[in-house]
């Protein structure tokens, strides 16, 4: 639930809002094309790419808004969007 003008009222419980349900454009990650070079996960304003054990980059869709700015921002165009089907 989201309250008026989404103002936090709690530390930490912004865990509990997920945003990804307004996504109009879904990134999608190729690891093979990924040279690891964090672009993407430095310039995510939601936190949403995370790196795993291995060093690769996942994208937690629960938190990724589908601003696409880790498909600008990658170098080697490892990052493409489909349109969300809801």
């Amino acid at each position: 639930m989201v309250t008026i003008a989404a103002i936090i009222y709690e530390p930490g419980n912004s865990i509990k809002n997920k945003t990804g349900s307004w996504r109009t454009f879904r990134p999608i990650l190729d690891n093979e094309k990924c040279v690891k070079c964090e672009n993407c996960y430095i310039f995510c304003p939601e936190g949403a790419i995370q790196e795993d054990e291995n060093g690769n980059f996942k994208i937690n869709y629960d938190y990724c808004k589908g601003c696409l700015i880790c498909m600008n921002e990658c170098p080697v165009n490892a990052i493409t969007k489909v349109r969300e089907e809801k």
